[in-house]
């Protein structure tokens, strides 16, 4: 890809990985992009490295503005595999470079190379590092979402280096928002924003809003936000801010996700009543099956929308093992601000759903209950009470909804 100059003397030097499918289990459909940067300046600076299998496209892209043994500051902003795991080979190309990293991030990186031979500078927020012209001032995040990262802020250019947060995995040839044209692409990098956040944002809810006031307390005027995943923010960077901030406090479309798997059927049966009878109250749905729907898509889905209906068989009087994991996932993310529900069918003996209310209490998340359960395959009276459970659920939501996102406007059944 080459060289891109993002502000004065400031170049995106990354890579773009367009066939990258599954990142430690989050699918990526459309591919990724490793963000670094390289400050030109009187003492040159690297900020972030790539994943190791993509280093040799940085140092060319290096090569092509400066001889990387130049390079005097190797910025560390976090040291997640995907950022830190080509550092080894360009430290090869610069081993007399300082590093500056947080206290965690320098511990953390120990275990992953032999550091003794580099030399460090610890940093912490409000420290600053002048390389001629411009000082880079320092911004720890912990747990932003590893406990070593930090955001890294060029005054002068008004420029937040913002390491994972406001990223998004997508691979394009654009580098920037404004060279999205037309509402299908906007729509997508906005889907990919929030597809991002919610796999892997969404436990730190309320440090990114404490984060967010702290940037504002800084008083840092920021008219470029530069992620390193997926495009830089230059167009309308205070956009992305709302975004994060409106998923922060949990902001989510008037719609119930109904989540199911299902055996021979049944249950996938009661989705049919359950859905018509949300529909009736004027409430939108949206019916996925898990083994037909990637884990991720189906936990952005959730994310989007202010209710979640879990439906699951009975299989050896647990959860059936597709929704037991969908919901261990989910628990691990800690979602809130969302209303739950579940309905499911047996056998001989029951207890999915029941397994299913207990894990909703685990995530502290307000249910709809008692549930509806059936044996073996719904009748016609068992289809009118699916109809009425997801009405009365329906209901709930819209109530639900008032207390994050005000009056909602409801869809005509």
């Amino acid at each position: 890809m080459g060289s891109i100059e993002i502000k004065p003397g400031i170049h995106w030097v990354g890579a773009i990985d367009w066939a990258v499918r599954d990142f430690h289990g989050y699918i990526t459909p459309h591919g990724t992009t490793y963000n670094n940067y390289l400050i030109l300046d009187t003492h040159v600076t690297l900020v972030d490295s790539v994943k190791e299998d993509f280093t040799e496209y940085t140092i060319d892209s290096i090569r092509g503005l400066v001889d990387p043994a130049k390079i005097e500051n190797v910025v560390i902003n976090h040291i997640e595999n995907d950022h830190a795991s080509g550092i080894g080979k360009i430290m090869e190309l610069t081993p007399n470079a300082v590093i500056y990293i947080t206290d965690r991030g320098k511990k953390a990186l120990d275990r992953f190379f032999d550091t003794s031979r580099w030399t460090f500078k610890i940093v912490k927020t409000g420290d600053t590092l002048s390389t001629g012209t411009k000082t880079i001032q320092f911004i720890e995040t912990p747990m932003l979402h590893w406990p070593d990262s930090m955001m890294s802020y060029v005054k002068e250019d008004k420029l937040l280096i913002s390491q994972d947060a406001f990223g998004q995995h997508l691979a394009s040839s654009a580098r920037f928002d404004d060279e999205f044209c037309g509402q299908y692409s906007v729509s997508a990098l906005e889907h990919a924003v929030r597809d991002y956040y919610a796999n892997i944002l969404m436990p730190f809810g309320t440090l990114v809003k404490n984060k967010i006031a702290d940037i504002q307390k800084l008083g840092l005027a920021i008219d470029m936000i530069a992620p390193d995943h997926g495009i830089i923010w230059r167009k309308d960077p205070g956009k992305i801010l709302q975004m994060y901030l409106d998923m922060a406090n949990d902001k989510a479309d008037l719609r119930v996700i109904i989540v199911y798997d299902t055996m021979w059927h049944s249950t996938e049966h009661m989705t049919i009543p359950i859905m018509e009878g949300i529909k009736a109250a004027g409430v939108d749905v949206d019916v996925l099956k898990l083994r037909s729907t990637p884990m991720s898509v189906a936990i952005k889905r959730v994310w989007e929308s202010r209710a979640m209906l879990v439906g699951t068989p009975t299989l050896n009087n647990i959860m059936f093992p597709s929704v037991a994991e969908f919901l261990q996932h989910l628990r691990g993310l800690r979602p809130k601000g969302r209303l739950a529900g579940a309905f499911g069918s047996y056998g001989w003996g029951g207890g999915a759903v029941k397994e299913a209310y207990e894990h909703f209490k685990k995530m502290g998340l307000e249910t709809v209950e008692p549930g509806v359960e059936v044996i073996y395959r719904p009748s016609l009276e068992d289809d009118k009470k699916c109809f009425a459970f997801g009405k009365q659920f329906a209901e709930k939501t819209i109530e639900y909804h008032k207390k994050f996102n005000g009056q909602p406007t409801q869809c005509k059944p």
